[in-house]
């Protein structure tokens, strides 16, 4: 029976990981555009997958949007931009990150919220085929704008816009 040893220069092997680590680091920095676009939201490419995103909160849509626009995410704050945003991040999501980007806005009638005597929409922010934001808005006189989570009753304690 044969044995084989090796001697390992444990400085020489952090040395090469440190590389290899700082190698890595520098392709994401260079080739990635530094924005964190969720990836356990579902693909929003198509319209199937729109749809099916909205569907994930247990809400009924219009098979088509009633309108898709490219929109500019502000770069100056504003008492409005911060508003929404502070829905935005109760959502998990933080539009300041995209200050400045061109972003696509889908709009669909929404056909099952509770107790609407006025339309209801659903508007999603998209933006790299990511969902970056987005609210439920009910456009009765008293309505609000939520996030999209489905209300379990009429008194929800959901973050809303007044």
């Amino acid at each position: 029976m044969m044995f084989m040893t090796a001697k390992v220069d444990l400085k020489k092997i952090l040395i090469v990981l440190g590389v290899v680590a700082g190698l890595i680091a520098g392709a994401l920095w260079l080739f990635g555009d530094g924005e964190d676009v969720s990836t356990a939201a579902p693909s929003v490419a198509t319209n199937d997958g729109r749809v099916a995103f909205l569907k994930s909160f247990g809400w009924e849509v219009a098979a088509s949007p009633v309108e898709s626009s490219q929109v500019k995410i502000p770069k100056a704050a504003s008492e409005v931009f911060e508003r929404y945003n502070n829905l935005q991040k109760s959502q998990g999501y933080d539009l300041s990150q995209f200050a400045g980007k061109n972003v696509m806005r889908f709009v669909y009638k929404i056909t099952n919220y509770p107790g609407a005597t006025e339309p209801v929409y659903a508007t999603l922010l998209v933006y790299k085929n990511q969902v970056i934001g987005g609210d439920i808005t009910d456009t009765a006189a008293k309505g609000q704008i939520r996030g999209f989570k489905f209300p379990e009753g009429a008194a929800s304690a959901e973050p809303t816009i007044p």
